[in-house]
């Protein structure tokens, strides 16, 4: 396949650096948000008190090679364990910490522009779930150690997305605020119901509401990227284990994967997000695409169950506000019967090992159904459109 554009990744990745959280830390959130330790004679990090088990190495160097894991997610025809899959880490490399070495490795690989997600960062909310007022300042100096080192619209290439904890809703909607002054196109927050003293609440209860409200009038997209989304509490019923983002027992996998999302996107259709906020446009990345047709098919069935409850579609509503990153290995082809081309976006996760080796690859593999037309809405257009950019 022959590309004559530039794509658009939407769902890039940076490694942090050592003080990304630290660096504008206030002096009072310190030891209530991240540290780092020497333990066992590596440097490890103590967010909330607690030693942090999300990424093993949080130093990424040495780290995987992009795409290490391409034959394990396609379905591991060497029935390798994942740690053996992942093969011989190397140094880090200036594309994953510096920017203007990022655009030129953009160069390299025929991408006009990304977004820039966390590595580390989408498993921090999950472990200041107990102090909100930490878990917010925490964030406030993340977002502000982002801006400073990679920009939030850099050269209108690099999207670097900041990340909103959404445990107290004032300080969601003051950060949002903040953010949006400082020129950001897209946040991003946990895809999940919000903990509270003893049980949960739904992010899209009306305290929230002037969150959505000024990310819908606004224009500001709202992104959802996986990450520690909580739900152990359900695998937790089943058993009980200690979860790293690539050590998982096969049932943690089994029972949780995708679900997270789904039930959040269920839950703002059905607590009538969009109904209330017609303007508000949201992006599910790095969930994959495996649970949208089941969920399309439970809002259809709970529309004919309660027709005077919808003042829309219900499948509509989602189709309409919500744009989807698949995995690469997702059956994109069987997806796009089901979802406008529209609202399909290409994401390569580079370069995490469980991603594609270059953001190209998703284009001439997963992509390879397309005609013309469609291969540029969703590798490129679609997610230009939804920025607000144009990519040659």
């Amino acid at each position: 396949m022959n590309l004559d554009f530039k794509l658009f990744d939407c769902d890039g990745h940076y490694y942090e650096v050592r003080d990304a959280f630290t660096r504008h830390a206030e002096k009072s959130m310190r030891q209530r948000g991240v540290q780092w330790v020497e333990s066992g004679g590596r440097a490890r990090l103590v967010v909330g008190g607690v030693l942090n088990n999300y990424i093993p190495n949080p130093t990424f160097d040495p780290v995987s090679k992009p795409g290490a894991l391409y034959d394990w997610f396609r379905g591991n025809p060497r029935r390798l364990d994942i740690r053996d899959a992942f093969g011989e880490l190397e140094p880090i490399r200036p594309a994953y910490r510096n920017r203007d070495a990022r655009l030129a490795a953009m160069d390299e690989q025929g991408v006009g522009a990304t977004l820039l997600f966390p590595t580390q960062g989408v498993g921090i909310e999950d472990a200041l779930a107990r102090d909100p007022e930490a878990a917010a300042a925490t964030f406030t100096a993340f977002n502000r150690w982002l801006e400073e080192d990679w920009g939030y619209r850099y050269r209108n290439r690099i999207f670097a997305v900041p990340c909103i904890s959404m445990l107290d809703p004032a300080a969601a909607h003051k950060e949002l605020a903040r953010l949006i002054e400082r020129g950001a196109p897209l946040v991003n927050i946990r895809n999940g119901p919000v903990p509270v003293p003893g049980g949960y609440r739904s992010p899209f209860e009306a305290g929230y509401d002037a969150f959505w409200d000024l990310a819908a009038q606004s224009g500001t997209v709202v992104a959802t990227h996986a990450g520690a989304d909580g739900y152990d509490v359900v695998v937790n019923m089943w058993e009980h284990s200690t979860e790293t983002a690539f050590g998982r027992s096969p049932l943690r996998g089994v029972v949780s994967k995708g679900r997270a999302v789904s039930d959040f996107y269920a839950a703002a259709v059905c607590q009538r997000l969009f109904e209330r906020f017609p303007k508000l446009r949201m992006v599910s990345v790095e969930n994959g695409a495996g649970w949208v047709v089941d969920l399309l098919h439970r809002l259809g069935d709970a529309a004919n169950r309660a027709p005077r409850y919808f003042k829309e579609d219900p499948q509509a509503q989602l189709l309409s506000h919500v744009w989807l990153a698949p995995f690469w290995e997702d059956d994109v082809q069987d997806l796009a019967q089901h979802v406008p081309v529209e609202r399909l976006l290409l994401g390569s996760d580079w370069p995490h090992a469980e991603g594609v080796v270059s953001p190209a690859d998703f284009a001439t593999e997963s992509l390879a159904w397309c005609d013309a037309p469609t291969l540029k809405k969703i590798a490129r257009d679609n997610a230009a459109n939804l920025v607000g950019v144009d990519v040659p």
